[in-house]
């Protein structure tokens, strides 16, 4: 969830500024440019519904409503905004950016995919969207098993269908900027996958171009799970961009799990 968290914050500056270097650019940016976006919102309400019971599109509403201006997508915003509760059909990364908390508070892979699905399909509910969730969350408990890397890519390939094989240099040649899961997912499971730490996860995420924050969030959760955590002071420097509201969820959750929270986080 951290390393969710952290990598959007990373990725933000890039959303719209795309580089395809993975070294040479500084993970947070000294003015406003580093700072949170939907996806850390989003995550955090999942991680909310999660703790309270709620439901999880009641808590998408709310926290929308909290932080309007955090970068939501048209659709997204009209259907919170709105008084219906009917899903819209998206195959957008909204449902797997936001879904790595799931992986920390199910104790079994059914489980996950099972509680992947009900946190997707309240906006998500196109088939991809549904997958796009649920192959983020596998990959992330996996990894949070230590789950080798060649077994979580055999998995996710085998049960999702998504190419793995794609060499970073190809994806950057070829990838235009594509907020749906088919158009992201995979690739923040491949800068994962080649990864050798970390911050070498989410620099390869960013580097990839597209939807960078969204991209680098997903990376970064994954390899939270599967390298132990995010290194101390990226974490710590991640959490000290949040507000209050924000921390006490997170402070709540990582503690139900087991996560460290670190200075940054209280």
């Amino acid at each position: 969830m951290i390393g969710a968290i952290a990598g959007d914050i990373i990725g933000a500056p890039y959303e719209r500024h795309n580089i395809t270097a993975e070294t040479g650019w500084p993970l947070f940016d000294a003015g406003a440019r580093s700072r949170f976006t939907d996806d850390t919102v989003l995550t955090v309400a999942t991680a909310d519904a999660i703790l309270t019971g709620a439901d999880y599109g009641a808590k998408y509403r709310e926290w929308y409503l909290r932080y309007p201006d955090r970068g939501f997508g048209p659709r997204f915003r009209r259907w919170a905004g709105s008084n219906r509760d009917e899903p819209y059909g998206s195959l957008g990364n909204g449902s797997a950016m936001r879904v790595s908390p799931v992986a920390w508070a199910s104790d079994t892979l059914e489980a996950v995919l099972r509680e992947a699905r009900r946190s997707a399909e309240v906006t998500h509910n196109h088939p991809e969207g549904i997958k796009g969730a649920q192959a983020v969350a596998a990959a992330v408990f996996l990894a949070r098993k230590r789950s080798p890397k060649d077994e979580i890519r055999a998995f996710v390939e085998g049960t999702f269908g998504y190419r793995l094989d794609i060499g970073l240099h190809a994806l950057r040649a070829r990838h235009q900027p594509d907020a749906t899961c088919p158009g992201s997912v995979p690739q923040a499971l491949t800068a994962f996958l080649v990864s050798e730490g970390w911050e070498d996860a989410v620099r390869k995420a960013v580097s990839l171009g597209g939807d960078s924050d969204t991209v680098a969030s997903m990376a970064g959760a994954m390899a939270e799970a599967f390298y132990g955590g995010v290194p101390p002071q990226i974490r710590d420097e991640a959490l000290g961009r949040l507000d209050e509201p924000l921390l006490r969820v997170v402070r709540a959750f990582c503690r139900a799990v087991g996560l460290p929270l670190g200075e940054g986080g209280g």
